[in-house]
This record gives structure tokens, C-alpha cells and sequence, in this order.
């Protein structure tokens, strides 16, 4: 226990370099085990599957051989020159003549036919389609007692061709118009040689294998070896049909450890006929043996590789991460992170590259937060300077407002009430924020000042959605814009003009938009004061402004500081059509809500 302490304790070379060691090796001495078993067996399941689909390409080949034959002598019963000879008693030459030319014309285009005959009622007058001298049938079969349609098993012809080893099919002839009567048989025998090159082409586990074709008694029809022909299956490997029987297609292993043979087959259920391929057991050894070499010698290389390269990438891991630490446990949250030299640009060279990142990031990062107040601060002052020189200038009008009224000097009472009114929302209680329903009062007043100032030279419409009027905005946003379209726009306008403000809602933001139809801008302007807006955002100081661009570079930066990046003061202008300045904030419901986005 004490020792598993100490290693635990001890240093992350040692730890790592240990577990990495042992969770490499022992897995990997296990997947060698186990890919050996593994890819034993799939040697051998692939082996037996290619010996299964080369038998079931063998049965298919047969089964179209047997439906051939089958439809073959469907055809010959039925043919009319047939059924009347074997119905007549007189023997007509011409008949027989036209039978023997389509019987052999049919048995020519198939190689695997030896010989096609039918035998008649009258015994001694049969007809072949070859001069057989003589033939084992009848030890095999008695066609005369054939009732159904049957396969024999093999036995031997001999022809002008010589000696052949052929099995056949045979079938009752009967009578098309009296169907229960047999009027004669008919046999199709098949040349053995000409069947078992189809079984010979396969070359059965690389020519190792034998490959056989057994009745349902399990007597061999055909055969690669052909010492095995009409012998029982069980003679040439004792038990082995008895256990074929039990499926219609899988593996036994028979023989004595000497001896032994993996014996696989398919059976056609149609006439339970068996495809069997044996192969020596120790074929599959073979193959396991070159597998296991291989297995030993890659996991030894493999081993003696993964040792070096835990050892090498540890120290690599290692090493970076010791340094890492030392600089991150002396790091002062007062002053600069060190700066950490990378030597590698793998994943510990990111990582430093990562730490300096950080490092210079947190660095950028407290000197945008320092301009940052800095600059709210200076915008505040800026507003209660605002706020303080019209505090005055309000008493002051105030007592001239009502100094007209006692002189009945109206338009100046109406004027001075109204700028008065004007400055005495800019102080507003020193509040920032203001209903939008005050915003509009206040340029109402604005431009009635105007409308005094400037009779008869524009029109002033104002359009707020009125679900809108309660909410809360920033204040003196609107004034500036106004007094931008009037002067740099209406009044450089030769006939009168038109300004619209318009305050609506999307969703759960408020869009503002400003429009005139004054003198408007060229491109070249209209970009400088895009670019001037643009940098609202950025630290460079409001007096860098001159003009038109002060106003407007003063509200885009509080809309900046107060609502954050998205609410950027957008501006589109043309020549002799006028401009339109346009914002979108969110709604707020309340005075209390946090507005700050910064």
C-alpha cells in the first residue's frame, strides 16, 4: 500500500511512462492472441464458405442439367411420331427414321448426354440414338417395372466409342389418349466423364480436395476420384453419410488423427441428391501456421516500436508541461503572464502558443476595459456638462418667457417657452434614460423653435407606434439627427422640405429612422461619413470630428457604449433626394432594466 503511495506521488514521467507502458503491452500481446484465434477462424470460415459456394455452383449447374433432361423427355413422350409408333404394331421405317434424327439431334447439343433410348412394349425392338454393343442397365435398374420417373445408379455402356460410365433418367411412356396405359419407356443417360469435368474445374482447396456427387441411398454417381464411382459414401469414409443426412448443407470432420478430413456438403431437396467436398484436415494448418508467424513477428516489432515511442513521447509531454508549470505557479495577477518559448509545433506547442495567447490576450483585454471607462466616463461628463450649462440658461428663460407674456409678445413667449421646455429635459433629473413618449415632447419642442426660427421652409411629421410610447430609451438620441437633416440638409434646399421620423417596433427591438428630402449627399461624402460613424467603436477622441460629423460621431458612440456593437447608427443618402439616418435598440420596459452592453 505504502508503495502504491509513493508511486502515486511520484513524478507524471514516471506515471505515465509506466501506465502507458502497461496499457500498451498487455493489450497488445492479448490482440495478437486474440487476432490469431480470430483470424484463424475466418481463414477457415472463409475457406469452408468458398468450398460451400463452389459446391452450391456445382448443385446449380446440376439442377439445370436435371430440369434440362426433365424437359427433354417431356418433349419426346409427347412428340406425335413417338406415340405412334410405340401405340402401332407394324414397324415403319420411315417413323423410326424421323424418331432416331430428333432424338439425336436433341442429345447432339448436349455433351452430357450419352445416349437417349426408348424402349417399347415390344422389348426387342428398342431405339438408341448410339449402337450400344453392351450395357449394365439391367443390373440396375428394370425398366420394364418403372412406374414413375426415377434415376438409376451408375453402370457401364459400352459403344462404338467405347467404354462409358453413365447413369440415367427413365420415365413410362404413356399413351396421350389413353393416359393410364404405358405404351413403352424412355431412359437419358448421362456420361459420367462428361459431369465430373464440371467438378474437376473447381480445383478444391488449391487442388487438394475431392469432390463427389451421391444419390439418396449414398451411392457415388459421379466423382473427381473415380475409384470412389458406384461405391457407397460410407465405404470410402466410414459414417460420414449417416451424418451428411442430418442438414441440408454444413461441415463434418471425419477420419482418424492420421487421416482426418473436413467434409462439407449441399443437398437438392428436389431428388435428394448430395454435393460433397472433402478436404485434408491439415490443410487449414498450414494456413494457421503462416498466420501465427506473421502475428509473432509483427507484435514483437510492434512492441519493441510502442516502447520506444512511450518513452520518447512522454519525455516530449513531459518536459513542455514541467515548464508550463513553473511559469503558471510564479504568474503575478498584477503584471504581464511570462512569455514562454515553444520548440515543437505539435499539440504542446499549440498548448504554449495557447498559454501566450491567453497571456497577450488578458493583456488586450485590460487595456480595452481601462479605455473602455474611461471613455463611458468622459461620455457622462460630456452629458452632465450638458445637463449643467442649460440648468442656468432654463431659470434665465424662464423669467424672459414670462416677461413676453406681460408685454403680449407671444411668438417670443411661445419660443422661449419652448426652449425652455427643450433644455429642461437635457437635464432630465440626471437620468440617461428616458420614455420614448418624453424623446418625442422633446423634439416636438426642438422643432417649434425651428418652425419660429425657419417659417414656411419645411414640414415635420412624427410617427410612433404607440405601444412604444411608455417604453424606455436613451435620451437625446433623435435632436441631433433632426438638426443634422435641417441644416445640412433642408435649409442647403431651395424649395421646402420634409422631415419624417418614424419609431416602430420588430419583434423585440425598437427601430428609429430619420428621413429628409433635402440637398442629400454625393458618394464620396456619404462614404467619409460612413467611415466616420464606422469608428465609433474605436478609441479615437470626438474632437478628431469636425462639422455635421461631431453630432452625429457623438451619438453613434453613445449608441455604442450603452447599447453595444449592434446598434450602430446606419446612414444611405443621394444627391437632390435627401438622407435618412436609421438605429435599432432594445425595448425596455423600465427605467430600472440594465441597458449596458458593454
Amino acid at each position: 500500500m505504502n508503495g502504491l503511495r509513493r508511486w502515486l506521488g511520484s513524478s507524471l514521467q514516471r506515471k505515465l511512462s509506466t501506465i502507458m507502458l502497461v496499457s500498451t503491452l498487455l493489450p497488445l500481446l492479448s490482440l495478437g492472441i486474440f487476432t490469431y484465434q480470430i483470424s484463424s477462424n475466418m481463414t477457415k470460415e472463409k475457406s469452408d464458405q468458398a468450398v460451400i459456394d463452389t459446391l452450391r455452383r456445382m448443385h446449380a449447374t446440376l439442377r439445370f442439367i436435371i430440369s434440362d433432361v426433365e424437359n427433354i423427355s417431356v418433349a419426346l413422350i409427347g412428340q406425335r411420331d413417338i406415340q405412334q409408333y410405340l401405340v402401332g404394331t407394324d414397324d415403319h421405317e420411315e417413323v423410326r427414321t424421323r424418331i432416331l434424327a430428333f432424338m439425336s439431334t436433341l442429345a447432339s447439343y448436349k455433351s452430357y448426354i450419352s445416349n437417349i433410348t426408348i424402349f417399347p412394349l415390344r422389348e426387342e425392338e428398342y431405339l438408341s440414338t448410339a449402337t450400344i454393343y453392351q450395357s449394365d442397365l439391367a443390373q440396375v435398374a428394370n425398366v420394364g417395372n418403372v412406374q414413375e420417373k426415377t434415376w438409376t445408379s451408375v453402370y457401364s455402356v459400352y459403344d462404338y466409342a467405347g467404354l462409358h460410365r453413365v447413369f440415367s433418367f427413365i420415365r413410362p411412356i404413356r399413351n396421350v389418349y389413353a393416359f393410364d396405359a404405358t405404351i413403352g419407356w424412355l431412359a437419358i443417360s448421362l456420361d459420367e466423364d462428361a459431369l465430373s469435368r464440371n467438378w474437376s474445374d473447381s480445383h478444391l482447396a488449391d487442388g487438394q480436395g475431392q469432390v463427389a456427387l451421391l444419390d439418396q441411398h449414398g451411392i457415388v454417381l459421379s466423382s473427381t476420384e473415380k475409384t470412389w464411382l458406384k461405391q457407397p459414401f460410407d465405404q470410402v469414409y466410414p459414417g460420414a453419410f449417416e451424418a451428411i443426412q442430418a442438414g441440408k448443407q454444413g461441415e463434418i470432420v471425419v477420419g482418424n488423427p492420421g487421416g482426418k478430413r473436413t467434409i462439407l456438403f449441399v443437398r437438392d431437396p428436389d431428388t435428394d441428391w448430395t454435393f460433397v467436398g472433402a478436404i485434408p484436415y491439415d490443410f487449414y494448418r498450414s494456413q494457421s501456421d503462416y498466420i501465427l508467424q506473421l502475428t509473432a513477428a509483427v507484435v514483437a516489432v510492434t512492441l519493441l516500436i510502442l516502447a520506444a515511442s512511450v518513452l520518447f513521447v512522454v519525455y516530449r509531454v513531459t518536459n513542455p508541461l514541467r515548464v508550463l508549470t513553473r511559469l503558471l505557479t510564479k504568474v503575478n495577477p498584477d503584471e504581464i503572464m511570462p512569455f514562454y518559448q515553444a520548440s515543437s509545433d505539435d499539440e504542446i506547442g499549440k498548448l504554449a502558443a495557447s498559454y501566450n495567447m491567453l497571456g497577450s490576450h488578458i493583456k488586450t483585454l485590460k487595456e480595452q476595459l481601462i479605455r473602455q471607462e474611461a471613455r463611458k466616463k468622459e461620455a457622462d461628463i460630456r452629458a452632465l456638462q450638458a445637463q449643467i450649462n442649460p440648468h442656468f440658461l432654463y431659470n434665465t428663460l424662464s423669467s424672459v418667457h414670462w416677461m413676453a407674456l406681460m408685454r403680449d409678445e407671444k411668438q417670443i413667449a411661445a419660443m422661449v417657452g419652448a426652449l425652455s421646455d427643450f433644455l429642461q429635459f437635457s437635464l432630465n433629473k440626471g437620468n440617461d434614460y428616458c420614455p420614448v413618449r418624453q424623446e418625442m415632447a422633446h423634439i416636438r419642442n426642438y422643432m417649434q423653435i425651428q418652425q419660429i426660427r425657419y417659417p414656411d421652409q419645411f414640414e415635420f411629421d412624427l410617427i410612433a407606434d404607440p405601444q412604444l410610447l411608455d417604453k424606455w430609451m436613451l435620451k437625446l438620441l433623435l435632436q441631433p439627427l433632426i438638426e443634422n437633416a435641417m441644416i445640412h440638409g433642408i435649409l442647403k434646399k431651395k424649395q421646402k422640405g420634409r422631415i419624417t421620423v418614424i419609431i416602430q417596433s420588430k419583434g423585440n427591438m425598437m427601430h428609429v429612422l430619420v428621413m429628409d428630402d433635402g440637398a442629400g449627399m454625393d458618394g464620396h461624402r456619404l462614404q467619409q461619413l460612413r467611415q466616420v460613424l464606422a469608428r465609433a467603436g474605436d478609441d479615437v477622441e470626438l474632437s478628431s470630428e469636425t462639422g455635421s460629423g461631431y453630432g452625429l460621431r457623438n451619438v453613434a458612440e453613445r449608441l455604442f457604449l450603452h447599447y453595444g456593437p449592434d446598434a450602430t447608427l446606419e446612414v444611405d443618402s443621394r444627391p437632390n433626394e435627401g438622407t435618412q439616418f436609421s438605429f435599432t435598440i432594445p425595448i425596455l420596459e423600465g427605467f430600472g432594466e440594465n441597458i449596458d452592453r458593454r
